[in-house]
C-alpha cells in the first residue's frame, strides 16, 4: 500500500541534499532568514485575523442587548 504524504527522515536528507546543491552553502542562511520571516509575518496577520473575529464576536452581543432596551 502507497502511502502518499508520509515524509520520513531519508526524505528530507534528499531534499536538503538537493537544496544544498541547487543554491549552495553561501545562500542557505540567506534564505532560511527569509523564511523565517515570513514565518513570521504569517503569525502576525494570522493573529490579527483572530483578535479582529474575538472583538466582532464580542461586540455582536453588546449590540444585541442595546437594540433589546
Amino acid at each position: 500500500m502507497l502511502l502518499l504524504g508520509v515524509i520520513g527522515g531519508p526524505e528530507i536528507i534528499v531534499i536538503l541534499l538537493i537544496v544544498l546543491v541547487l543554491f549552495g552553502g553561501k545562500k542557505i542562511p540567506e534564505l532560511m532568514k527569509g523564511l523565517g520571516k515570513g514565518v513570521k509575518e504569517y503569525k502576525k496577520a494570522m493573529n490579527g485575523v483572530e483578535e479582529e473575529i474575538n472583538s466582532v464576536a464580542d461586540e455582536a452581543p453588546k449590540q444585541e442587548n442595546q437594540a433589546d432596551a
